[in-house]
């Protein structure tokens, strides 16, 4: 099924809006309601964003129709719910690939990816200290390693959800280490720089990006600070010689660097920051993420006021967007 219309672009859509056009599935389940009734909550999504889609009194068969990743033919309407936009949906129809352009639902960006990466060498590049050098050398080396890299998301939902947020996440980060490295005489810069490389890294085999965003089931049982642990051994393993032995207090930093970035217990950060260079990456990581998220808000909120947004439950306020 195609339609005639020119498609609108989920970050163009607005309150009350008519919509017939396609999306990518990014996510669907079948609830139930108080009443017991079943309806169908998607998550639509585009190059431009992710938009939730909610379809009443579903026919299972329906639901069954269409899998994750799939596109669909969608007929509904917009409205604004708890400060979000959201699609009612109305009828929908799965669809050939052949059906839809790429284009509209492609979100790796190739050219900054290229960018962000070339920046990445750069600072890994800039490490003076001769063992954490051979160690980022060795990461450098692996081209698989960072080609997967330069595509990987940084979450499903949250801060730089979408192909290529890893790395973005990863080289914004670096540039906040490098500044805090440089500014306080207690932190190891060099140390700092690279922790906020190696911190993330475990999320290449915590999520897939093939489709739509979504845990892998190694991600779901191991999760990505355990994988980033492993990760770091194995190049480790790789330059560690007899000649040119790793020293051991650089990878104990190092492994606690990656096992408390989360920084609290109940974010699921095994251990509390207990160095300097640990407590700097906690708060770095913490800020980078919450600017991204809180900048997403601000972006897609559709409220009429010009000075401030709807107000978002999961962070419990409204945001100046003026």
């Amino acid at each position: 099924m195609t339609s005639t219309a020119p498609r609108i672009a989920i970050n163009q859509l607005a309150d009350g809006q008519t919509v017939a056009q396609a999306f990518r599935v990014a996510d669907k389940q079948i609830r139930v309601n108080r009443q017991g009734g079943k309806y169908l909550f998607l998550r639509l999504a585009d190059r431009t964003g992710k938009i939730v889609g909610m379809m009443w009194n579903v026919d299972e068969r329906v639901a069954d129709s269409f899998d994750r990743a799939d596109y669909i033919h969608t007929e509904g309407r917009t409205q604004v719910h708890n400060g979000a936009l959201q699609v009612i949906v109305t009828q929908l129809e799965r669809m050939d690939p052949s059906e839809v352009d790429p284009a509209d639902f492609e979100q790796f960006d190739a050219e900054q990816s290229q960018r962000l990466m070339a920046r990445l060498t750069e600072q890994l590049g800039s490490i003076e200290d001769p063992q954490l050098s051979r160690l980022a050398q060795c990461y450098l080396n692996d081209g698989d390693l960072m080609n997967q890299l330069a595509s990987a998301a940084a979450a499903v939902v949250h801060h730089h959800a979408f192909p290529g947020g890893l790395l973005r996440h990863t080289v914004d980060l670096m540039e906040l280490a490098d500044f805090v490295g440089k500014r306080y005489e207690s932190i190891d810069r060099d140390l700092l720089l690279l922790g906020a490389f190696l911190h993330d890294l475990g999320k290449m085999h915590e999520l897939s990006s093939d489709g739509e965003l979504s845990y892998t089931d190694r991600g779901q049982m191991v999760g990505h600070i355990v994988i980033g642990i492993q990760m770091l051994g194995d190049k480790i393993q790789q330059i560690d010689t007899p000649e040119t032995p790793f020293p051991v207090d650089l990878r104990y930093q190092l492994e606690h660097l990656i096992v408390s970035h989360h920084g609290e217990f109940e974010y699921g950060s095994p251990r509390l920051p207990s160095t300097m260079e640990a407590v700097a990456l906690h708060h770095i990581d913490n800020l980078d993420a919450k600017i991204s998220s809180f900048a997403s808000v601000i972006e897609q909120d559709v409220s009429a006021d010009p000075h401030w947004t709807n107000y978002n439950p999961s962070i419990g306020r409204k945001l100046w967007k003026k």
